[in-house]
């Protein structure tokens, strides 16, 4: 399947997505607190964004069934809101999408819960300057493997390694749409297709601490490293214009498309 190249009225309403997406991660990093449990984190988010006008992508979305990915401690991704409360010191990923005017949005971040160790400080920073790092980076003509080669030597420079078999994507009309774009490369990193102007997608470096085989747990969600260790998750949507990445789900946009 052809990587959707979009207009620039299509990338105005990817925007509006994204900056909902973004705007909703920041209002859950300033007021997610200590003894909160994961379904109030989970609601608090979809009425954001349903107050933003937007619909919470992910809910129903292959049977998911929040609207915020909440992701604590060991999960890497796809946590589900449960009554389990977090408490001080944890770490706690939130992955989340918007659905609006027919276009999508998503983005994650992973943030501490009250003061953490410098240990899971410098876990989620690796994610989040991995994430900057390639997005920086991205250069028009590059491909898509390249990229992925971006990110897996940047976490593997900081003593970390990529969770495997899960990827960042293209994204549009459907949440999830060409192409998959993993944080590591199988192969070699001078095939297959090359970023173009036009082109939109999600970048989100997955890092743990020492094994990079997945395991998902009996929720049939929550995604684990077999090390059992924590880990990190950042994620934003980037387009491709006049051969540099944009930020689509940034709180504050600073960009003109």
């Amino acid at each position: 399947m052809a990587i959707a190249l979009r207009k620039p009225d299509e990338l105005t309403k990817l925007a509006i997505a994204g900056s909902i997406v973004g705007k909703t991660l920041k209002y859950l990093r300033e007021n997610v607190t200590v003894g909160m449990t994961l379904k109030e984190i989970d609601a608090m988010g979809e009425a954001f964004i349903r107050k933003h006008g937007a619909e919470p992508s992910f809910k129903g979305l292959y049977g998911f069934t929040g609207s915020v990915c909440t992701s604590l401690n060991e999960v890497c991704i796809h946590g589900t809101p449960t009554d389990q409360k977090v408490k001080e010191g944890d770490i706690l990923g939130l992955d989340l999408g918007t659905k609006i005017d027919g276009y999508f949005g998503d983005a994650a971040i992973t943030m501490p819960i009250g003061k953490i160790s410098k240990e899971d400080e410098e876990l989620i920073a690796c994610a989040k300057d991995a994430l900057y790092h390639a997005i920086e980076n991205i250069e028009v003509g590059m491909r898509f493997k390249e990229l992925s080669a971006l990110l897996e030597n940047f976490i593997l420079k900081q003593g970390y390694v990529p969770l495997r078999d899960f990827c960042g994507h293209g994204i549009g009309k459907k949440p999830h749409e060409e192409p998959n774009i993993p944080n590591y490369v199988d192969g070699k990193p001078n095939q297959g297709p090359k970023i173009k102007n036009g082109m939109v997608f999600c970048l989100e470096p997955m890092v743990c601490q020492q094994s990079d085989q997945p395991k998902i747990l009996e929720d049939k969600w929550s995604v684990v490293s077999y090390d059992g260790l924590r880990s990190s998750h950042y994620e934003h949507t980037v387009a491709i214009v006049d051969g540099r990445a944009v930020i689509l789900t940034d709180a504050e946009p600073t960009h003109n498309l």
